[in-house]
């Protein structure tokens, strides 16, 4: 039984290709074909589609996770895809090796389990879901890149204005502190100190 789709994903881009999007740059949209991507640097933003034609959060992927391997299987991608950041992706499997943990079933649990960080930060108390996205988008170097407001709101299913709020408040308390990084807009950069969280 041939689980994989009869497309010629050789032909629909070159392998070796990486792709560079800024913040709001579609990466593909549902039902068009395409290749997986890993994302290497950034958050990267799934939407669904509903039968009136708008599209609803449904996922994020970040660094190190794979987007588009559906259509490894049916062809097509089930998801439409934007950068919620600046984002670096690179083709997935082809123009790298395949190492071990790489694989398609070591992919599939990853997005499981980002699922399950996804849904975890749909419930609770509204500043605790947005210390949960901080704490899921920060890197080893403890900076973060916030989403728009808007996103940070479609992400954690809350009002705009609920956001702007806690996100003052975490500058207050010294959990967000803005930084400069080259390219991102001042109010959407900071260090991050989650012990203040709790202090």
């Amino acid at each position: 039984m041939r689980l994989f789709s009869m497309v010629d994903r050789s032909k629909l881009i070159n392998p070796r290709d990486s792709r560079q999007l800024c913040a709001g740059a579609p990466l593909y949209a549902a039902g068009s074909a395409g290749l997986a991507w890993r994302v290497r640097h950034g958050v990267v933003r799934l939407d669904t589609p509903s039968p009136t034609g708008e599209s609803a959060f449904a996922s994020l992927a970040i660094a190190g996770d794979i987007v588009g391997c559906e259509t490894l299987l049916f062809g097509a991608y089930t998801f439409s895809a934007s950068a919620l950041t600046h984002c670096e992706l690179s083709p997935w499997p082809e123009g790298e090796t395949a190492t071990a943990g790489e694989s398609l079933l070591e992919s599939l649990a990853i997005a499981q389990r980002r699922a399950a960080d996804v849904v975890a930060l749909r419930g609770g108390q509204a500043v605790d879901r947005v210390v949960g996205l901080i704490r899921l988008l920060t890197d080893h170097g403890g900076k973060v890149v916030l989403p728009t407001r808007q996103d940070i709101a479609d992400i954690t299913n809350l009002r705009f204005e609920t956001i702007s709020r806690i996100i003052k408040g975490l500058e207050r308390s010294g959990v967000l502190a803005t930084v400069r990084i080259e390219g991102v807009h001042a109010t959407r950069a900071y260090a991050v100190n989650l012990e203040a969280a709790v202090g």
